[in-house]
């Protein structure tokens, strides 16, 4: 890209002190990717985050206006004696933050958004009757269509009526796809006691123990094993009727006794009713353990309410198209345009480009097994990373300084390709990039390093190096040099066999499909150091932390 002759070529900092940065004068090229290298604690995200992001997004925010600033967190000015030429700054951080129950890989991505849109506009929407009316203009414009079999008026939702967290949200579950449903294998903990000493769990914390009496009234014998009732009791514990049954009632621990009438409560509305009365998180807790997360049996998880589920495009609804892996689902929206009476054409053409554009990035970013019904909250950190980046390309922004925190953290040596391309269309754009990493396949697309160090802490804060990755591999001092250079020795250890790694035990662990893991069976060693690897999404995090821990 080609720049004005006297337009500033550098960031120039002077007497940058944030955390253990010692007073460093360091200029840092526009228009570059400029990686920034160094061990841990040498003063990478000082020098990156501390000063460039904090002084190019405090400059923006305040060049807006009081009015606009007051409804804005401000940031307090870096320690650095000068800050000169910082464009408005963006960071992407290495973490970034678990999305709320409401947010799918759809929403996040902004995919969704496009998918609703040609739902709306181009599908075929059903009458009151129940009759399907082909696509037409008529939608768009905002005119009455007159259903052409009934003749019942046709209303065609907005694409706001198609959203799971607004108009178009499931009423049942509130648009999250999953309800808290009583779980029956809690409620009898041990099938070895009686009623009478206390089987039946929530009896015994939730409700009160005259519960047993009113029980034994309705027919269940409350002094045996409960594993010994009859189906016909067992069922009555459970699901019994709420029948007023008269009932003599003696207190444990007084010696007061009377006669009254109570309701009967089964042990399954006993937990329901308590959820309903939850005021704080101690009541929670305390039904909490009687409860289950299930997928909720009236929108099947999509989601959606039944009228949003309704329009149908190329033979499928909302829900159905949210299904597909991100592969499917682009060769799908593809063939949306041909699907349609030729005059929709254009109008189909410009809302599935839009859609096209952000799905091929995050196909390129390695996303494309994903689907958008896919809960934020279960992705990956590198995931949920790409997203952000794929965002950040989207906008097509330029002049804006952008800072990398650690992009490689989660991305598999495959992946950081596509993500080395998404920094060179930044920069093509006009943007700038600040890249703080340790790993030198990404380092190494820099056009200019600057490395920090020489130590963690109070031995860190200085400039070590700086230049282009020849200069700093021809440095001497330069610690990331010889990793550059790929010259660093690398110990390499004698075989171990099969017999030697599995002397100590091992653990054997078997899963159900659980996202994108399949059903599997592996053996991990006991007292070994054991590495879980493969491409990011290929279901590392969900065996381990969603299989092995909770089993």
């Amino acid at each position: 890209m080609e720049y004005e002759a006297n337009e500033p070529k550098h960031i120039k900092v002077r007497g940058a002190k944030v955390h253990n940065l010692k007073n460093i004068d360091v200029d840092v090229p526009l228009h570059k990717i400029v990686g920034i290298a160094g061990v841990s604690g040498s003063g990478k995200s000082s020098l990156a985050l501390g000063v460039l992001y904090a002084e190019g997004s405090r400059r923006y925010l305040e060049s807006l206006s009081t009015y606009t600033r007051r409804r804005m967190t401000g940031a307090a000015k870096a320690q650095v004696d000068e800050v000169l030429y910082v464009p408005a700054a963006l960071a992407l951080h290495q973490r970034p933050g678990i999305p709320g129950i409401r947010s799918t890989f759809g929403t996040g991505t902004e995919l969704l958004n496009s998918l609703r849109l040609m739902y709306s506009r181009l599908a075929s929407h059903r009458c009151p009757n129940g009759h399907y009316v082909p696509p037409t203009l008529k939608v768009a414009a905002e005119q009455e269509i007159l259903c052409p079999e009934c003749g019942a008026k046709v209303h065609a939702p907005s694409a706001e009526e198609l959203a799971f967290n607004s108009q178009g949200a499931c009423p049942k579950c509130g648009g999250t796809g999953s309800v808290r449903t009583v779980d029956l294998d809690s409620l009898v903990p041990d099938d070895s006691l009686s009623i009478d000493e206390g089987a039946v769990a929530p009896w015994n914390s939730l409700m009160w123990s005259l519960m047993t009496d009113v029980c034994r009234e309705m027919g269940v014998r409350t002094d045996v094993p409960f594993r010994e009732l009859t189906d016909r009791e067992k069922e009555i514990v459970y699901h019994g009727p709420a029948e007023k049954k008269h009932i003599f009632y003696k207190a444990k621990k007084t010696n007061q006794a009377g006669e009254l009438d109570f309701t009967y409560f089964n042990a399954v509305y006993t937990v329901e009713n308590a959820l309903a009365k939850v005021k704080d998180e101690k009541g929670m807790k305390r039904v909490e353990k009687f409860l289950k997360e299930d997928i909720c049996p009236e929108c099947g998880g999509s989601r959606l309410s039944e009228a949003a589920r309704a329009p149908r495009l190329r033979g499928i609804g909302l829900a159905q198209a949210c299904q597909m892996p991100l592969k499917e689902l682009v060769d799908w929206v593809a063939g949306v345009p041909d699907s349609l009476p030729e005059e929709m054409h254009p109008m189909a053409e410009s809302i599935c480009e839009s859609f096209q554009t952000v799905a091929k990035r995050l196909m390129d970013l390695g996303l494309s097994y994903l689907s958008l019904d896919r809960a934020a909250a279960s992705l990956s950190t590198g995931e949920r990373q790409r997203m952000q980046l794929a965002r950040a390309v989207r906008n097509r922004t330029t002049g804006v300084l952008y800072v990398l925190d650690e992009p490689s953290i989660g991305l598999h040596p495959s992946n950081i390709v596509g993500l080395n391309a998404v920094m060179h269309d930044l920069i093509a754009d006009g943007n700038s990039i600040i890249l703080v990493d340790h790993d030198t396949q990404i380092l190494s697309e820099a056009d200019w390093l600057i490395e920090m160090g020489p130590e963690a802490g109070a031995g860190g804060g200085y400039v070590i190096t700086q230049g282009t990755i020849p200069q700093v591999i021809a440095k001497k001092e330069s610690m990331i040099g010889p990793f550059l250079a790929q010259t660093a020795d690398m110990r390499i250890r004698k075989p171990i066999t099969r017999e030697e790694i599995f002397a100590p035990g091992k653990l054997h662990l078997s899963t159900d499909a659980i996202h994108t893991v399949k059903p599997l069976k592996i053996d991990i060693p006991k007292g070994r150091l054991t590495v879980v690897t493969g491409v990011s999404g290929s279901g590392k995090t969900t065996m381990v932390l969603e299989s092995l821990i909770p089993g």
